[in-house]
């Protein structure tokens, strides 16, 4: 299975906040922007892995700034690792104020997918090979992230997690 680069799969999905988006404060809701930033990360899994995928975990999804009525919302999804079946993508959304020019960042989180065969069942995806400094450091951390998820969602023992033990022990 031949690897591929966190570029490849790279997804970006533009949107434009309209009124029936928005909350009583004119403020994109946050259940919209969680969708669309699904769908955006569904697309660059399944890119990635060339199958049909499902969402498996969605987690560190952080609420910077408000995004506005009438506001263009930029949403990037790239895979920064790959653990036999399921696959990290990073998504970073920005907002932008078209009149203004204003630009800004509203969020952040990372989606995990699992890839499925023809049955439903779950298969081996290509591993990603990192290019950038920045993609590697995405890369190295993403088993932290991924045992914590483990660990929070019962299926790992805390004492088993020993990427997260290097980092208390480093402290």
């Amino acid at each position: 299975m031949k690897s591929k680069t966190p570029e490849e799969s790279k997804t970006i999905m533009t949107e434009i906040v309209l009124p029936n988006d928005t909350n009583t404060l004119n403020n994109l809701r946050g259940g919209t922007i969680l969708h669309w930033m699904d769908i955006a990360s569904a697309i660059a899994a399944g890119k990635h892995a060339d199958a049909v995928v499902v969402t498996a975990s969605v987690d560190n999804v952080s609420f910077e700034n408000p995004i506005k009525l009438g506001d263009v919302v930029t949403i990037t999804a790239k895979v920064t690792r790959v653990f036999n079946t399921s696959l990290e993508i990073r998504l970073e959304v920005w907002a932008e104020n078209l009149p203004s020019h204003t630009r800004y960042r509203s969020n952040e989180a990372y989606y995990t997918f699992v890839a499925l065969d023809s049955n439903g069942r779950p298969r081996k995806s290509p591993p990603v090979e990192p290019q950038s400094e920045e993609e590697m450091k995405f890369y190295e951390s993403a088993l932290r992230r991924r045992e914590l998820r483990l660990v929070l969602a019962g299926r790992m023992k805390p004492n088993e997690a020993q990427e997260l033990k290097s980092l208390f022990s480093e402290l």
